[in-house]
């Protein structure tokens, strides 16, 4: 991870807005990295849609999600999962919130989510549920607050990605390129699960296969390929492919 506190806000607006570009993100959703020099902090845009967050826009947070720099800027209401996240997971460097069509259907009918394929064992052997109700009982859905921001981090445990009943996901990433990868792929697999499930069979990875396939595609040569495409994709839906910067 970059040292350059610039460069680190220019990479978590890349990130936002190319994650948006594939199609995870909408007007809704977040993504974050840990500060790169000072593990107590990390950086988020104001509340705004992640295809629209630029470099200017990223903000400093601890990780009980207070402001460093008081702005009139209005934060995103879920912050909270991002900071409680951070907060108990030293190697977390990197975290995506986010209602992916291809997840919320795991999300309402409670069906496990498993990696039915190679890129997919980047989910990781476990997928957890959280269901903001077995500890707070009617809420709006929204992680507004610090205990449930600290709920969510518990179901996540030692995993890489939990689902939210009825709302969406959050991924986690041992870096910003780890989690893109990660979150766009958990994604997919996602949507090729119901697919295979519409054929009437569903087939997926072993443990052993998952482990396997998930540290092999989490290396830095596939994660860098990827996100160089990612990247490349975003510069021409940008429109700034080919120009010099």
């Amino acid at each position: 991870m970059s040292s350059n506190l610039d460069e680190a806000r220019e990479q978590v607006a890349r990130a936002n807005r190319m994650i948006a570009n594939e199609g995870v993100l909408d007007a809704f959703g977040h993504v974050t990295m840990r500060h790169p020099t000072d593990p107590g902090r990390y950086l988020m845009s104001y509340s705004r849609a992640p295809e629209l967050i630029q470099a200017e826009d990223i903000l400093e947070f601890t990780v009980d999600s207070d402001l460093v720099t008081p702005t009139d800027r209005r934060p995103y209401s879920e912050r909270v999962i991002h900071g409680e996240i951070y907060k108990a997971r030293p190697d977390v460097m990197a975290v995506c919130h986010h209602h992916d069509a291809s997840i919320l259907p795991f999300c309402i009918s409670g069906v496990e989510l498993k990696p039915v394929y190679h890129l997919g064992a980047t989910m990781g052997e476990q997928v957890p549920f959280w269901d903001a109700r077995d500890a707070f009982g009617d809420t709006t859905l929204i992680v507004g607050k610090p205990e449930e921001g600290a709920s969510l981090a518990r179901a996540l445990g030692p995993n890489w990605t939990v689902l939210m009943r009825r709302h969406g996901a959050t991924v986690a990433g041992r870096s910003l390129q780890e989690l893109a990868f990660r979150t766009i792929y958990t994604a997919r697999n996602a949507a090729m699960q119901i697919q295979a499930h519409s054929l009437g069979h569903v087939s997926p990875l072993n443990a052993a296969e998952t482990t396997l396939a998930g540290n092999f595609n989490l290396q830095p040569g596939p994660v860098a390929r990827a996100w160089e495409y990612w990247s490349v994709r975003l510069d021409k839906a940008e429109g700034t492919w080919g120009k010099a910067k």
